[in-house]
């Protein structure tokens, strides 16, 4: 790739394409902000009393720190998409736009007249990515449903938490996250594809079927076997040593050594090199068959040891391991630090706020963090209506002032 062409693509390989984010709380969200952070234009669009990630979160002076980094990169404006006039703002934007995210509960587009066959008859290359709770068709399609709804549907959180519990959830809204990845996924395959054939697609993206997507080595023990996945704990089953342990100060270190070279480091690092020769243990199915028994051993090793003694045995044997890190440890880390995991987002309110950098990182193309977003409701609504939609100032103030549409300051310009 040239110089020339690295310029062309600063911001990120998706430089030039322009998106149109209709999705609200985490899924449609977190789509967008992938796109956005590899350099697509992202026009958010919200209702006038603003997205519900902004009430999600932790607030500092009245602002949802959340939707400072999920709305990141992204332009703020705000349509009320319940009116005929919304409506037909958006069929504008459509015309310039390459994709749309949307994750309405099934037919609500249409009734509107903003579904996809609606919307590719304006713009025949659209791109539309439909996130959802259970998809755009079955029996299941008009049930309301959140991520964390789905990932009860999909199985996933009848094994997540302990034995003797009931079904624990991890706190963040994972099953919203697989799925605004895949939802990104899709739309940078239905991007490529285009390429081809010039023509637009639907990405049918459901939450509980991405949740469902993880279950992956639970199906086929199922279907062969019968055999019905149950909470674990810490353990991953069939994959021994693989657990958390405690240490002699109170605090816990997860121990991964599965491999057989990997496992003959850690019992020659505990002083019992025996272990990898024992029957019980010489492969990785024994040890599956007798864990039990194994991480009685390893956590009375473990047991003897202070945490920080344990992490320099076990790393200095190239035997994966780690302390449970919180987010103090995690901003202390040189690790964190020297890989710039955490960046600083320029802010107009705050100065900067601290957040998650892109992932992944692209060598020639990388992505990266432009500006924080969550400000004002309707920040960029003037400028994309006009830029974008070729709406003219006296157009947009009688949008303004019918309640169409709000923005950062809605009085009435010249």
């Amino acid at each position: 790739m040239s110089n020339t062409e690295q310029a062309e693509l600063k911001d990120g390989p998706l430089t030039g394409l322009r998106v149109l984010e209709l999705g609200s709380t985490v899924a449609g969200p977190f789509c967008g902000r992938l796109l956005a952070d590899f350099g697509a234009e992202v026009i958010k669009v919200e209702a006038a009393e603003g997205d519900t990630v902004r009430s999600m979160g932790k607030r500092l002076d009245g602002r949802s720190l959340y939707a400072a980094s999920i709305f990141r990169n992204k332009e703020l404006i705000s349509v009320d998409l319940r009116l005929p006039e919304g409506q037909e703002v958006v069929r504008k934007l459509v015309r310039s736009c390459d994709v749309v995210v949307e994750n309405f509960r099934p037919g609500a587009l249409e009734r509107w007249n903003l579904g996809f066959d609606d919307l590719s008859k304006i713009n025949p290359k659209l791109i539309m990515v439909r996130i959802s709770g259970f998809g755009q068709t079955g029996p299941y399609s008009q049930r309301p449903g959140f991520g964390v709804i789905g990932e009860a549907l999909s199985g996933l959180r009848h094994i997540t938490g302990d034995p003797d519990r009931p079904p624990a959830r991890v706190a963040t809204s994972l099953t919203d996250y697989i799925t605004g990845l895949y939802g990104a996924f899709g739309a940078v395959m239905a991007i490529l594809a285009r390429h081809q054939t010039g023509r637009g697609q639907v990405i049918d993206t459901a939450l509980y079927e991405s949740a469902f997507s993880f279950m992956e080595p639970h199906i086929p023990a199922y279907d062969k076997m019968g055999l019905i996945a149950g909470r674990a704990g810490s353990r991953l089953p069939d994959s021994v040593p693989n657990n958390l342990y405690p240490t002699r100060d109170n605090a816990f270190i997860h121990i991964a050594a599965v491999g057989d070279p990997v496992f003959r480091r850690l019992a020659t690092t505990m002083g019992r090199a025996d272990l990898a020769d024992d029957a019980r243990f010489r492969g990785n199915l024994e040890r599956g068959d007798h864990a039990d028994e194994l991480d009685a051993i390893i956590a009375e090793w473990t047991g003897a040891h202070d945490l920080e003694k344990l992490e320099t045995l076990l790393h200095g044997s190239a035997v994966p391991a780690s302390r449970i890190y919180n987010m103090a440890e995690i901003f202390r880390d040189p690790h964190y630090t020297a890989r710039g995991a955490i960046v600083e987002a320029p802010d107009g309110e705050f100065g900067s706020i601290k957040m998650a950098n892109v992932v992944p990182r692209l060598s020639a193309t990388p992505g990266r963090v432009r500006h924080a977003g969550g400000g004002v409701v309707g920040a960029d609504t003037r400028d994309v209506l006009h830029r974008v939609a070729g709406l003219s100032v006296a157009e947009i103030n009688q949008l303004v002032s019918a309640g169409v549409v709000a923005c950062a300051s809605n009085e009435v310009l010249e």
